[in-house]
């Protein structure tokens, strides 16, 4: 799986953005999609995640209610929708796909590919 991300950009406190994750191969559709951040001096952490089939998703504290992951298997595309923006959500916001078909993993080793990362940047 080859991940590409998207819309990442320069946004005010309270505004919004949102994320696209485009996938090339046929795995897509059965990974589990994380859409992950890391700003600069911290560790990369789990923002949201979804699994394959969209049944189940997963949040981190920090953006519970603000932001909404999904996905559309049949464009081979994940999104994460970021509301209510922070000047702590800047960050460089990566996503990443697990093909093991398990629970949605909160640990970034768990993730076999990754997209090349897309800046967000929220001004106070």
């Amino acid at each position: 799986v080859q991940l590409q991300a998207s819309g990442g950009g320069l946004v005010q406190a309270g505004g919004s953005l949102r994320l696209s994750c485009a996938a090339s191969g046929r795995t897509f559709r059965h990974s589990n999609m994380g859409w992950f951040r890391q700003a600069p001096g911290k560790e990369r952490e789990l923002v949201a995640g979804i699994s394959w089939g969209a049944a189940n998703t997963y949040y981190a504290d920090s953006v519970k209610g603000r932001f909404t992951i999904s996905r559309d298997n049949s464009k081979n595309t994940a999104y994460l929708q970021m509301n209510s923006l922070k000047p702590e959500d800047t960050a460089v916001y990566y996503c990443a796909a697990d093909s093991s078909h398990g629970v949605v993993a909160t640990t970034a080793w768990r993730y076999e590919y990754w997209g090349q990362g897309t800046q967000v940047t929220v001004s106070s």
